[in-house]
């Protein structure tokens, strides 16, 4: 089993940049309970509607608007494991997530891709994607395969489980795998299952998670919600990432990105473990700024540093495995 060197702790062994106090999390947690409380948010899936009705929340059916107030936050915040167990195909890959270990990963998902060959621009295909697979696999700095490559090739609707099928194929390590709606949640799982030899294997041995995003702001999507369900129904680990644009579809602001960020990720939290307590989830984010001339999502820009920094002492706030994106 891997365990990767210790970051973040008081030895003082690396370097970080601690932007709160207890106090600015205290707030900053106080906000969003309020903002969960009295605004809600926007569910767009009747079963999830059903779950958050028979978990105690206040749910306006016509409207779609789901009030969770704040003592179901926090038990579901109590309730999700502060350590999470991602297993490889190979055992050697085996990662624990937990406070104050750091693991890496690459990130996409990129459409375009300049082939190694012909030096062609061109679009990326599913032969791509197992290209970079078996890179990453030989490749020690790297502890799980995320998406990479788009695989343009194929139909959309039936793009992740290409993904999956591609990617577990050419790589021994944990793969994380996004899906869109719900019944592709279920066919991955079923998958995953075949790979480890049977669905208790699976549980046992999860090599494969889940990654769901609410939509910014404040909108829990039908393809975003039922994911969820299913992977906290297969106790399967899970990553529920908010992909805020500050000055966007969030408060320009870094502290009102933050409450309304920390809102949408806590309410997927909610969701998973109201669908099945003790769902192993984890705190992500991709959450960013726009560039405001270009109307694009800024990568790299200093704001996204610290707005990264941020989420991951929120996350350990919560004493939640936390996942952040970005370069």
């Amino acid at each position: 089993m891997k365990r990767n060197p210790i970051a973040g702790r008081s030895s003082f062994m690396g370097c970080g940049l601690n932007l709160f106090n207890d106090s600015d999390l205290e707030m900053i947690h106080d906000a969003t309970l309020e903002v969960l409380e009295y605004a809600g948010l926007y569910v767009q899936s009747d079963e999830a509607m059903d779950i958050f009705d028979g978990g105690g929340c206040i749910v306006d059916r016509q409207g779609k608007n789901v009030k969770i107030p704040a003592h179901i936050v926090e038990d579901s915040i109590t309730s999700s494991p502060k350590k999470i167990f991602l297993a490889g195909r190979d055992p050697k890959h085996d990662l624990v997530l937990e406070n104050g270990r750091v693991n890496f990963c690459p990130f996409g998902e990129g459409v375009m891709v300049i082939d190694p060959y012909s030096g062609e621009y061109r679009k990326s295909t599913k032969a791509d994607k197992g290209n970079v697979a078996r890179l990453v696999d030989a490749l020690d700095q790297y502890d799980m395969l995320e998406n990479t490559v788009a695989p343009r090739d194929v139909h959309p609707e039936m793009e992740s489980l290409h993904n999956y099928e591609i990617t577990v194929s050419n790589t021994t390590k944990h793969v994380p795998q996004p899906c869109h709606d719900k019944r592709s949640a279920q066919l991955l799982i079923e998958m995953a299952a075949v790979v480890a030899g049977g669905k208790e294997k699976l549980k046992d041995r999860p090599i494969v998670s889940g990654c769901t995003c609410p939509q910014s702001p404040l909108t829990i999507s039908a393809g975003c919600g039922e994911p969820i369900i299913e992977y906290a129904r297969a106790n399967l680990p899970q990553n529920i990432l908010s992909m805020a644009m500050a000055g966007a579809t969030s408060p320009v602001t870094l502290a009102g990105t933050l409450v309304t960020h920390n809102a949408e990720v806590l309410g997927g939290i909610v969701l998973a473990q109201l669908t099945r307590k003790g769902a192993p989830v984890m705190y992500g984010s991709s959450t960013t700024m726009i560039d405001m001339r270009q109307a694009t999502a800024t990568v790299g820009c200093p704001e996204l540093g610290l707005i990264s920094a941020a989420v991951a002492i929120l996350a350990r706030y919560y004493l939640l495995p936390s996942y952040v994106a970005g370069t």
